[in-house]
């Protein structure tokens, strides 16, 4: 087999605002046949009918990704604006009800509503996946085992979720918690190659419990549609340059790993019951109280772990050209993810003696703000 390609291709979802009450509002016919018509395939519905998604086109290298990112984002944003609506990238609204939500009229979300039951109607929450290309099947199931120990680090990094219905969930990100409510999903199982991933989905698809593996919604799994492995732990970032930053160090992460098993090597594996411990820690601190080091057995700080990991990857980084992109994670682990600024915009509204209404909406202005900072 030739050398993997390490391609990169981003998907994000959205929630759209209106302008002037900052409260959730349903993405009109209009503005959806506009960018359907530029963007051509690369935007689309999502399950509730105040959500919009993109995806990039296959990207070389993070440089490409950034291009493609900024014109999809700025393009929601500029016919959102002939509508009175504007994009966040957040993944739960800081004070909008999830039962006042409805889901969109199409056959998979129709599906999807009957076969999950009152459980899929709390789904107010958007994410964010990152495709690397790998060119082999059992090398993603390799890799799939592998890379699962850094799940929490990423959620850690992205986390922009603390606030559900207008309450400080004391979380990093409350997305989590929402989203393990669905079956097929959290961390994936550690299949020993990849005719055990074959047997266990096609065990389901025999049957009619799902009809492809799509309907498999892990933390991290081969894709159905792509030769990659697909990342979806990650809260949606707000700021353009994180969610390049998560996909960088996906990339970077993927690579050391491949790296590694040319050179008869690899990560060790561990239970997932203990990396579960670490994607707890990360769900519900962030980057503010750091991961457990399982080598180590001690709890090292965020920071710490950022700096072990960035030279980890610095020779990865370098063939793949992705280095200041990696290296902010260091910024990301020392100065906080978007749940400490979300927490900062609602205490600095607090400090201006704003009620707890205008509290959440001065979160929403602020994430406004950072979802255009980088375009």
């Amino acid at each position: 087999m030739s050398d993997p390609s390490f391609t990169l291709g981003i998907e994000e979802e959205y929630l759209l605002v209106d302008a002037d009450s900052l409260s959730l509002a349903e993405v009109p016919e209009g503005l959806m046949a506009a960018c359907t018509s530029e963007l051509q395939g690369q935007v689309s519905p999502e399950f509730l009918q105040c959500q919009i998604e993109i995806g990039t086109r296959v990207c070389a290298d993070i440089g490409t990704a950034r291009d493609e990112l900024k014109r999809l984002r700025a393009a929601v944003s500029r016919y959102a604006r002939d509508f009175g609506l504007v994009p966040i990238a957040a993944s739960c609204h800081p004070f909008a009800d999830w039962k006042k939500q409805h889901h969109t009229d199409k056959e998979r979300y129709n599906a999807l509503s009957r076969d999950l039951g009152g459980v899929v109607r709390r789904m107010l929450i958007c994410g964010c996946h990152v495709h690397i290309g790998l060119n082999d099947d059992p090398l993603r199931a390799d890799l799939m085992r592998q890379m699962s120990y850094f799940l929490p680090h990423l959620l850690a990094l992205s986390t922009s979720s603390p606030f559900w219905q207008g309450q400080d969930t004391g979380m990093g990100s409350y997305r989590i918690s929402v989203f393990d409510n669905l079956p097929r999903t959290g961390l994936p199982p550690q299949f020993e190659n990849w005719q055990g991933y074959e047997r266990s989905v096609g065990a389901l698809v025999d049957l009619g419990v799902i009809e492809d593996s799509s309907k498999i919604w892990w933390d991290l799994r081969p894709s159905s549609q792509f030769p990659t492995l697909e990342t979806r732990i990650m809260d949606v970032s707000p700021r353009l340059e994180h969610t390049l930053t998560l996909a960088a160090v996906n990339q970077c992460l993927l690579r050391m790993l491949w790296r590694l098993r040319r050179r008869n090597q690899r990560w060790r594996i561990y239970d997932p019951f203990l990396i579960g411990e670490n994607r707890w820690r990360a769900q519900r601190y962030g980057v503010s109280q750091g991961l457990i080091d399982f080598g180590e057995a001690k709890i090292v700080p965020f920071p710490d772990l950022m700096e072990e990991l960035v030279e980890m990857v610095a020779e990865d980084a370098a063939a793949l050209g992705c280095q200041p992109e990696l290296e902010a994670v260091c910024a990301i682990a020392s100065a906080g993810t978007s749940a400490t600024r979300q927490r900062r915009a609602a205490q600095a509204a607090a400090d201006r003696g704003l009620d707890s209404e205008d509290q959440m909406r001065a979160v929403v202005s602020h994430l406004i703000e950072e979802f255009h900072a980088d375009l």
